[in-house]
């Protein structure tokens, strides 16, 4: 198969039996570096983001067929992706019965064990900044900052208003620099 950018070309070819692997290959070669991140982002633990990224292709090949394109390809996986984390986080917590300061707790110390991290970086700082956040403004700041995704399609993806997700970025914002100058 041929490198396919277009996500109507890799639709098509989805929709036909004799090429549908070939198409879903091809949407996971286009979108799968992308939506790790933004996984990752919300996960911290690379494992765990593999599992939730696994978990997630599973979800979007059983429901592939029935996509109606009322939106971008694009849109639809963040959603799925945004939605599997969300998931993932909600089960770790029950699983854990810890609260939600102790899980916030436990990201920040999954961020300082990260050999990837240096603790004077600036870098690190903000991720510790990120994750001390409520779990939505996360999500929104990551989204915004690290996506660059514009808020009309992030209003898509977390059917919320772009009004609602404008002022949680906001916040979010605040709350880092305070977080980076205080720490």
């Amino acid at each position: 198969m041929t490198q396919i950018q277009n996500d109507q070309d890799l639709l098509e070819l989805f929709r036909n039996p004799t090429t549908k692997e070939q198409a879903f290959t091809g949407i996971v070669k286009k979108y799968q570096e992308k939506l790790y991140w933004h996984i990752r982002r919300m996960i911290i633990s690379h494992d765990d983001t593999d599992d939730v990224l696994q978990n997630m292709f599973i979800k979007v090949w059983k429901g592939l067929e029935n996509f109606r394109e009322d939106s971008q390809l694009y849109t639809w996986l963040y959603r799925i992706a945004t939605n599997e984390s969300l998931t993932f986080i909600a089960q770790q917590k029950k699983r854990n019965s810890i609260s939600l300061s102790d899980e916030e707790n436990g990201l920040s110390n999954q961020l300082k064990s990260d050999t990837h991290f240096d603790a004077n970086k600036l870098e690190w700082k903000l991720q510790l900044g990120i994750q001390s956040l409520p779990e939505k403004q996360r999500l929104v700041f990551n989204l915004r900052y690290y996506d660059e995704m514009p808020y009309e399609q992030m209003s898509r993806v977390l059917e919320t208003s772009e009004g609602a997700l404008k002022a949680s970025y906001h916040h979010a914002a605040k709350k880092i620099e305070e977080f980076i100058l205080n720490h």
